[in-house]
């Protein structure tokens, strides 16, 4: 029920060990999604904006600051995501998360022990950024890597299950903070920023003791640590006919890389991505992170406060509450997504269904501001409640949990298994990058267009996502159940067209040169 069924694991395979280990290594989420989250409500504390000035500004100068909190944060996650990738490649993913996890705890520390200083909020901010970035390259390729094909999208879904957790814990937190602790003291708001640092120490902890990718170990000519790595992961003896199988495939993989690319230098790699049936993975990839990021849910999470003051929601602690529940709900859409979803329905289809019935809330609460203008009467002091306003909020949640049933963890998945094993950690590099670079246009953005454009805002994003349906039909191939091996083999490379004994479950498609179109659902 909970795996692909077009893949042929053993059973064995699917065992507690590798299940436990994407956990672990998957604290690094809880850290992005609880930095992710937190730092809107936390803003909207009287605490914090009294010790930050925030409540002596005009409205554009709030902008200014808030935009500069959350973007900071963008940028240095770009910015981590690209520093990370030579490292990695040279001294593996194992040591890449220690470092990651490490640099974290140090822009927590940082934000700690800012009493009430931007300039340390921003540099904190930045590092925090550094670490997440560097993690959320790592991560989800290591558990790709590590994973056999039947549950490899529900494991990478791990992730982002976590990720939806640490966010929805983001947002419970300044509710629970707002109602029980004094704004006299700074105590209110260092509660939030200072639990940053657990996941950070968790995901150090676990880095410790994980064990190497054996596709890396593989890379270095590593091949017996490869066996023993793998025989423990899959649960099976060391002469598993499975095992050998697997290893074939790679050093396959690994010696056709070689072949095209003999001196491993960083020409032949970027001569490496521009070939037919690499291009259009790249293409795919960038585009993914962008739309992901152009569906709009980034205004709900960064300032869900501001969001729910837009729909008539006054109060501090009101407002910190939908917000909570909005949490919950996109934590549940992301448990159905990893549980179901990824391996059942498939990726390509769910980006699709994702991206059609994903817009409809988002065309309703636009509707609803521009014809009530909530935010307004509440300005003047008319407080009054109506079932469509109700129905506004709701289309909010349920916004939240379709696209985190889709765009949210698909992306992320995908991104992490259509790479060749030779320039994978680059392209996921660059497709990372692209993911928190459009983060940071957004998040710095999107308080300017919820002051400006209004309702217009959620008439945008509901536009982009019937865009992003549209091109997920015609562009987007299937790769439920596939190795990572036989990805050379859907997405088009020549040489390797007519390779490898899983033919038959890859299905006719007409190349292009920036995607693949299905010939049907």
């Amino acid at each position: 029920m909970f795996h692909a069924e077009n893949a042929n694991d053993p059973k064995e395979v699917r065992n507690w060990r590798v299940q436990c280990l994407a956990l672990g290594v998957s604290m690094s989420a809880v850290a992005m999604g609880f930095d992710t989250a937190f730092i809107g409500g936390t803003q909207a504390l009287e605490s914090f904006k009294r010790d930050y000035g925030l409540n002596r500004r005009s409205q554009l100068e709030r902008d200014t600051l808030s935009g500069n909190i959350v973007s900071t944060f963008q940028a240095g996650c770009m910015v981590g995501s690209l520093l990370t990738f030579p490292l990695v490649e040279r001294y593996g993913r194992r040591l890449g998360m220690i470092g990651a996890s490490a640099v974290f705890c140090i822009g927590a520390a940082i934000m700690t022990a800012a009493a009430g200083r931007l300039s340390m909020i921003y540099a904190g901010r930045a590092i925090t950024g550094l670490g997440i970035g560097s993690a959320s390259l790592i991560v989800p390729v290591y558990i790709a890597e590590t994973s056999p094909p039947s549950i490899r999208g529900r494991l990478v879904g791990i992730f982002e299950v976590l990720s939806q957790g640490g966010g929805m814990l983001g947002f419970w937190i300044n509710y629970i903070v707002d109602r029980t602790i004094s704004p006299v003291g700074p105590k209110q708001y260092l509660i939030p920023i200072g639990l940053q640092l657990l996941p950070g120490a968790l995901l150090f902890f676990v880095s410790l003791f994980a064990i190497e990718s054996p596709r890396w170990l593989c890379k270095q000519d590593n091949w017996e640590q490869a066996r023993k790595n793998l025989v423990w992961l899959r649960h099976l003896p060391v002469d598993s006919d499975y095992i050998t199988e697997e290893l074939r495939g790679i050093r396959e993989q690994i010696e056709y890389e070689k072949a095209k690319s003999p001196g491993g230098s960083w020409g032949d790699k970027w001569k490496e991505m521009k070939r037919k049936g690499n291009r259009n993975r790249i293409g795919i990839g960038l585009l993914l992170m962008a739309c992901q990021n152009l569906t709009g849910v980034n205004i709900l999470t960064y300032y869900s406060p501001r969001i729910f003051e837009t729909l008539g929601l006054t109060g501090t602690s009101t407002k910190l509450f939908a917000t909570g529940c909005y949490g919950i709900a996109k934590t549940t859409g992301m448990v159905i997504f990893a549980l179901w979803l990824v391996e059942r329905v498939g990726r390509r289809k769910g980006l699709i269904y994702g991206a059609f019935i994903g817009s409809l809330p988002m065309w309703y609460i636009g509707g609803y501001v521009m014809k009530a203008d909530p935010a307004k009467a509440a300005a003047s002091g008319q407080f009054t409640s109506s079932g469509w306003g109700y129905l506004a909020m709701v289309c909010v949640y349920l916004y939240g949990m379709i696209y985190c049933m889709s765009w949210q963890g698909i992306t992320w998945v995908y991104c992490s298994e259509i790479f060749p094993i030779g320039i994978r950690m680059l392209c996921v590099a660059l497709t990372t990058a692209d993911q928190w670079l459009w983060s940071f246009i957004i998040s710095r953005t999107t308080p300017y267009m919820i002051t400006g454009l209004g309702y217009g805002t959620y008439f945008l994003f509901a536009s982009f996502m019937v865009l992003m349906g549209f091109w997920a039909f015609f562009f987007i191939p299937e790769t439920k159940g596939l190795s990572l091996e036989d990805m050379d083999r859907i997405f088009g490379v020549p040489e390797r067209a007519g390779l490898g004994e899983k033919e038959q479950q890859v299905e006719q498609v007409e190349r292009v040169d920036y995607g693949v179109r299905r010939e049907d659902l």
